[in-house]
């Protein structure tokens, strides 16, 4: 993967307005002691000392997007402040119990893909077999007059707790003074079924499951010595069948290598299995085998995998271990470590990351830190970083990463595994290539070269020919792609943009210029009415046998094609004039004609009808998307032809 890095900025020292944007409401929502200062290390986690500045740039293209009409700064800073404040009153601790308190600060665990809070049970009324609680005993106690066990359970994002009723398995671990399950101690359930008040109690109730793992923690002495004395003593190799057969039980610990998929067995196909490939202090495997409705377990140990990946390992032994009546599974999670991350608050933002430019603290007079989450693997997750990242710090293990630039060129991968769009984005500090993964098909509309585009939940790693790789997917609960030239609000959004003039677009303009112009030299109007696809907006061409194909996309798409303008019109202000083009909805609101309506018109009708547009007013997105080096794939550069210039919105006015 080529990183092209470049420390100058590429254009004239214009401040980008829907940055200085960022910067304005990222100082008015983080207090100002700490903007000054900088985020220590207990200030770095997300609400800490204010939102990160990714947070702030997908809320305001979100309120964008709803306000398609415009947006004031005072609507997007309320917008803002009311959403913030929101979030640290949810994410606040109300009436949690003390013993979730003292936890919390130790609490470095992204919640597993499953998990529901205590708060949202209360809420929705329901609980599926599926959902998985990350829970922690508040208490254990006797129900009165029975011999049943109860077990509080509080969470970490909840002000509420809720009862369980423990399942008789595990009786024996937490009967006083010395049980496991007591008090503060952390327990992964699922499996559960919820009594709701309306069946007996007076309020809702977990019913029992036995499908509930133990956190260990190994900083803890008394954990430390149960792994010691109870874990150390087996191994897979010491498995004996005839000691099994006599009634021998064994406790073991391993590493979990691998989840296999889901199996389906038997000749009716109703039962399912599911392999976890274990491996013991020795490098030994054996396959934990989970039947039918075990299968649910698996989504406790998702996060704790050694790959990472799901993976239908097969190991030699003949030998599988199977969850029974008896068995009692412990976790001991990896600890997710803290990384310092040293920000320089003198940077110059045009210069490139504040982030790189501390990697020597003493070219600055004030340097803070950040404190961002580490995983298992050693990825630092940069989704609460505070500041702006860049193309030059792009380096291996970075997950969560945002970046705001421009398009300079986009192609479908061929000969590959899945959907895959190689995207090339360019901010001012260098180029680099991103693989974006798709589901079925793309999915993000009209996307071209020129367009500036603000893409989070980006990924860096080390490809096995060693260089960096930098993935995006869009199943990604983080992943998200804006394509801001084409927003309809920032035609009419004074404080995210600045009017320019014909006279200040020049060849090496990157980013996108809004304008006030009128259409000139009708003369020279070319209207085509073209078939486009559907998912990306891109025009499609027939192949030799006759078949409808997509420019963009490489497919196949008969079925799938709309009527679209390819318009080119000159655009003109007091300072000069430009050819440009267009295509889809801004075509469309230029001519303000639909492509159908327009067929439908008389040939002669159709000549004669741009000049009654002449000396038409409207504010223009108008993007470069002929620059030196944009679309060397030839995947994009051939839909402009000659023309410099694309309209990407168009807004009438009087």
């Amino acid at each position: 993967m080529e990183i092209c890095r470049d420390g100058n900025p590429r254009e004239a020292d214009r401040e980008d307005p829907f940055l200085a944007f960022v910067e304005r409401a990222r100082s008015a929502l983080t207090p100002e002691e700490l903007d000054e200062a900088g985020r220590d290390a207990e200030g770095g986690g997300a609400g800490a000392a204010g939102p990160s500045w990714s947070w702030i740039v997908s809320r305001i293209l979100r309120t964008c997007v709803a306000y398609s009409s415009g947006v004031t700064a005072a609507i997007l800073l309320s917008d803002l402040s009311q959403a913030w404040n929101e979030q640290q009153r949810v994410f606040a601790s109300k009436r949690r119990p003390e013993c979730i308190n003292l936890l919390q600060r130790n609490h470095r665990r992204a919640k597993l893909p499953n998990t529901v809070t205590i708060d949202s049970i209360y809420e929705k009324r329901f609980l599926s077999l599926s959902s998985v609680l990350e829970a922690v005993v508040v208490d254990a106690f006797v129900l009165p007059g029975t011999n049943v066990y109860m077990l509080t359970l509080g969470d970490f994002w909840s002000s509420n707790t809720i009862d369980l009723f423990l399942h008789r398995r595990y009786y024996d671990l937490v009967n006083p003074p010395n049980g496991i399950l007591k008090k503060g101690r952390e327990i992964f359930l699922t499996g559960c079924h919820l009594r709701t008040a309306a069946e007996g109690s007076g309020y809702p109730r977990l019913l029992p499951t036995e499908y509930l793992v133990i956190l260990l923690d190994e900083d803890q002495d008394d954990d430390a010595i149960l792994l010691g004395a109870q874990f150390c003593s087996d191994s897979f190799a010491s498995i004996s069948l005839d000691a099994v057969n006599r009634g021998v039980s064994y406790s073991l610990y391993a590493r979990i290598e691998a989840i296999g998929p889901v199996e389906i067995q038997g000749s009716s196909s109703s039962l399912q299995r599911r392999k976890i490939t274990l491996v013991d202090n020795d490098g030994s495997k054996l396959k934990f085998l989970l039947w039918g409705g075990q299968i649910i377990l698996a989504n406790l140990f998702r996060p704790y995998i050694a790959n990472c990946i799901e993976s239908a390992l097969e190991t030699a032994e003949e030998l599988c271990l199977e969850y029974g009546s008896a068995t009692q599974l412990y976790l001991v999670p990896f600890i997710q470590h803290e990384e310092q991350v040293y920000v320089a608050l003198s940077q110059n933002r045009c210069q490139g990351s504040r982030l790189l430019a501390a990697v020597d603290p003493t070219q600055s007079q004030m340097v803070s830190q950040v404190t961002l989450p580490r995983d298992s693997q050693g990825s630092i997750d940069f989704t609460n970083y505070p500041f702006q990242s860049f193309v030059i710090d792009l380096r291996d293990k970075m997950t969560g990463i945002s970046l705001y630039g421009v398009v300079t060129d986009a192609y479908k991968e061929v000969n590959t595994a899945g959907v895959i769009f190689s995207l090339c984005i360019e901010d001012t500090t260098g180029a680099v290539r991103a693989r974006l993964h798709f589901s079925k098909s793309w999915s993000l509309k009209r996307l071209s070269c020129g367009h500036t585009i603000y893409i989070s939940g980006l990924t860096c790693s080390m490809n096995k020919n060693k260089c960096l790789e930098v993935l995006w997917f869009e199943n990604d609960g983080k992943a998200s792609l804006v394509n801001l030239s084409s927003l309809p609000a920032m035609l009419n959004s004074s404080c995210l943009h600045r009017l320019s003039c014909i006279s200040d677009l020049s060849s090496h303009s990157s980013s996108t210029q809004i304008c006030k112009v009128w259409l000139d030299q009708i003369e020279h109007c070319q209207i085509d009415v073209r078939l486009s696809h559907v998912c990306c907006d891109h025009f499609v061409r027939k192949t030799p046998p006759g078949n409808l194909e997509c420019s963009f996309c490489r497919c196949g798409c008969d079925s799938e094609v709309v009527s679209t303008f390819a318009l080119r019109i000159v655009l003109a202000d007091d300072t000069g004039k430009i050819l440009a083009w267009c295509t889809g909805q801004t075509a469309s609101e230029l001519l303000q004609i639909t492509p159908d309506e327009f067929d439908r018109l008389p040939e002669d009708e159709q000549l004669i009808y741009p000049s009654s547009l002449e000396n038409e007013k409207f504010v223009v997105a108008v993007v470069n998307c002929r620059r030196h080096g944009y679309g060397l794939s030839t995947s994009l550069s051939l839909e402009s032809d000659a023309a410099q210039w694309e309209i990407t919105g168009a807004l009438r006015y009087d």
